[in-house]
């Protein structure tokens, strides 16, 4: 990685206008613009959630959102996962998803979590635990599978 980025989790009334409206801008450009996929982008869970995102000196270069058991499923999620196209391939990624979940593990303690993966993102995702829970299955377009976390000493009683 060329530059290191300045990482932030915030609740959703703790964000300012600015890293709102980037968030969004860069969440409509990949999922939207980018992915050629026309949806309600903004779904209304973002009140809820936690905004975790690097930044560098062009604003939000890595993002995701993480949401609380009860809010989509039954146990925490990672959800609207992204890296700015110039730093993909860098290991932002793998930072980011580390940093999520690490943070759901310390502030919710569940005994998993789940996140909805783009089909060819199966590989990515389960370097870092997660296990493939359903066949694929279209999503606005895109194939996608759930997947699978157990947190802490639930890992190895399965």
């Amino acid at each position: 990685m060329s530059q290191q980025l300045e990482w932030t989790t915030l609740e959703f009334h703790q964000l300012s206008g600015i890293e709102v409206y980037e968030m969004l801008a860069l969440r409509v450009a990949v999922f939207v613009v980018e992915q050629n996929c026309p949806y309600q982008e903004v779904d209304g869970h973002d009140e809820t959630a936690l905004h975790v995102f690097g930044k560098d000196e062009k604003g939000i270069a890595a993002y995701a959102r993480l949401l609380p058991a009860g809010e989509k499923y039954d146990c925490p999620s990672i959800g609207r996962v992204i890296i700015r196209s110039d730093l993909r391939g860098r290991g932002v990624g793998h930072v980011l998803i580390e940093k999520c979940t690490n943070l759901i593990e310390e502030n919710w303690k569940p005994e998993q979590i789940k996140l909805q993966a783009q089909g060819h993102l199966e590989s990515f995702y389960s370097t870092h635990g997660f296990k493939t829970e359903s066949e694929p299955y279209d999503e606005d377009g895109i194939p996608h599978i759930d997947m699978i976390r157990l947190t802490g000493s639930f890992q190895s009683s399965r």
